[in-house]
């Protein structure tokens, strides 16, 4: 249970990517939640997985020898989520969907953070623990929501 958990049901398994394939699929569950349920839900899926993914990553981490297994992608859901949050929390206070630059900017520029993992994201990749694997990807998060946001605005202001 604490594999499938952590892997987010299996998509860590995957051969190529495990990291990038996990934040497309939490993209696109947590694009439909925002679209077809509302933003709520998204936040509520935010805080579970975090709380989850750190109790996980603890458990799947205590007998094996590597900080952080590719396998383990519970951290990029978290991580995407939040980075989702920032869009549709926006479109959600103008009441329309979620559209360019809004999710493909999060998942483009989570992924940047996620590899490049500038400042905080770099330091808490260092943790050598649990709660460190899921820290990077939360501040990737966070940088790639307000990326994103800065984006929204440049992208609508040259169309004006």
């Amino acid at each position: 249970m604490i594999r499938l958990i952590t892997t987010f049901f299996g998509v860590g398994r995957l051969p190529a990517a495990p990291g990038t394939w996990g934040s497309l699929a939490a993209l696109i569950i947590g694009w439909a939640v925002v679209e077809f349920v509302g933003v709520w839900l998204l936040v509520i899926l935010c805080a579970l997985s975090i709380v989850i993914g750190i109790w996980a990553c603890k458990r799947d981490l205590a007998d094996r020898p590597t900080e952080d297994p590719s396998e383990i992608v519970i951290d990029e859901v978290a991580g995407m989520w939040i980075a989702l949050l920032f869009p549709a929390v926006a479109f959600a206070m103008r009441d329309m969907s979620m559209v360019w630059p809004g999710p493909i900017a999060a998942f483009l520029f989570f992924r940047l953070f996620d590899i490049r993992k500038p400042w905080l994201v770099g330091r808490a990749d260092r943790r050598h623990d649990p709660l460190g694997v899921m820290l990077d990807d939360i501040w990737a998060g966070v940088f790639a929501g307000i990326a994103t946001m800065i984006a929204a605005a440049l992208y609508h202001v040259v169309l004006m």
